[in-house]
């Protein structure tokens, strides 16, 4: 079935030499809701980038004697995010290829139809909201436990991320991988929140702490008097999540038994309760974790390979913390917020001996253990810096010695440990740079410098 068509608030640029082409893209566009703006050079449309924030730029891969894949790296430095769509009488497969190399999102023979721009403002508004709720739910989860938050700068974590906002909008089983404390039990329940299930409820089944009969009832429900302690029929977590996301989490720890009926279900959809016969259906996405080697699990006979690839349409690697170091000290220092807000205290800096020590340790626990330990931190440090010796030895041990007077340090390590103390106990940056003998500007400075 076609999807209604809905109006857009996308501000869309036409970059084309040719007046009719403009024109007649523009009629298009502003048909489906799009605020347009036209150029008919190179100049004009950077300038056009220079007034106002643009979503889309539809490109002419010839502006008069400019070239457009020379000017498209020109408008996404402009404009950082723009989706660029190439438009072109000469469209062949190398000039297509190269404009998706330069940072083109998409590709367009001229004569094109209609249909074809809807579908390219849909798509776009589409990732738009995407994104848009991505930012929201971060913010979100954030207030509720800082480990949630999406915001990372590391490439890989950005990778995963960018695909589990690209398969939430589908219904594609999901599969989640990753070691112990990574945050998959995060990404699934983000999952859930982007996609189109989002209203309706997201349930977990720890699949590892429950003996088979007892984890058959919880998935599917049993009927009254299937087993010893069943006094009444109980539907399960399935049937609960009607509409919405079963999240397993890891699921290699389900018996060859169980597999089986998770597998019919996820063919059909439907189940029976334990120790009944009667057939339902539900209408539940599947999401589903391991810390495992499946494709190991497999082979060993502990896993069933059909049931696999069933899970397996999407597979989601997450990866874990001492891959991401460009994350580290920003968790932290969220973490740190979080639980001196939870106290009702001051926020605590961690110096910069803490900071090293955090950054050397390879976090085998990943974030579940940086948060423990940054929580731990707190409970054993009322004061206002946090040094290596508030956390556990284990990771107090990766320390190295502070910048001090005399040492084997540099002018601007001992300036920068001074500056940072008077900081951590002063009671406003104004009063720290009163003790510093700075003016404000200085120290805004010196702290931009230093990242803090």
């Amino acid at each position: 079935m076609t999807e209604p068509q809905q109006a857009t608030s996308l501000r869309v640029l036409v970059a084309d030499d040719e007046r009719n082409i403009r024109a007649t893209l523009a009629i298009c566009l502003e048909g489906l809701g799009c605020a347009v703006r036209q150029a008919a050079s190179g100049d004009a449309a950077l300038e056009a980038l220079r007034q106002e924030p643009i979503d889309l730029a539809f490109l002419d891969l010839r502006l008069g004697a400019e070239s457009g894949l020379d000017l498209l790296p020109r408008l996404l430095a402009e404009r950082p995010g723009l989706d660029v769509v190439i438009i072109t009488a000469y469209a062949t497969f190398d000039t297509a290829v190269e404009a998706v190399r330069r940072g083109a999102r998409d590709y367009l023979p001229k004569p094109f139809t209609p249909a074809q721009i809807r579908e390219v403002v849909q798509r776009v508004s589409h990732r738009r909201a995407l994104e848009r709720r991505l930012l929201d739910l971060e913010a979100r989860l954030a207030e509720a436990a800082p480990e949630a938050t999406l915001e990372t700068a590391s490439p890989k974590m950005r990778a995963a991320l960018d695909l589990l906002s690209r398969a939430a909008a589908s219904e594609a089983a999901v599969l989640l991988r990753g070691e112990n404390g990574t945050g998959k039990g995060v990404l699934a329940r983000a999952l859930h929140a982007l996609s189109p299930r989002r209203e309706r409820p997201f349930v977990t089944v720890n699949c590892p702490t429950l003996s088979e009969e007892l984890l058959a009832s919880e998935l599917f429900g049993h009927a009254r008097g299937a087993f010893t302690g069943a006094v009444r029929d109980q539907p399960g977590r399935v049937e609960a999540a009607e509409g919405g996301t079963v999240f397993l989490d890891e699921i290699s720890e389900i018996p060859p038994t169980l597999q089986a009926k998770l597998l019919r279900f996820l063919q059909e959809k439907r189940f029976e309760r334990v120790g009944e016969n009667r057939t339902r259906a539900a209408d539940v996405r599947i999401v589903a974790a391991t810390n495992r080697d499946l494709q190991a699990e497999v082979k060993a006979g502990r896993f069933r390979e059909d049931l696999l690839y069933r899970l397996d349409v999407v597979e989601l690697v997450v990866p874990p913390l001492r891959e991401r170091p460009e994350d580290l000290l920003p968790l932290a220092r969220r973490f740190v917020a979080f639980f001196a807000r939870a106290e009702g205290r001051p926020t605590p800096e961690l110096s910069p001996a803490a900071e090293k020590a955090l950054s050397a340790y390879a976090w085998p626990g990943n974030v579940r253990e940086l948060r423990n330990a940054i929580e731990r931190a707190l409970i054993v440090s009322p004061g206002q810096v946090l040094e290596p010796e508030s956390f556990p030895e284990r990771i107090a041990g990766h320390a190295a010695p502070a910048p001090a007077l005399g040492g084997d340090f540099t002018a601007e390590e001992v300036e920068r440990e001074h500056v940072l103390r008077v900081l951590a106990r002063a009671p406003s940056q104004e009063e720290a740079a009163r003790i510093l003998g700075l003016d404000a500007s200085t120290l805004w400075r010196k702290r931009k410098k230093w990242g803090r």
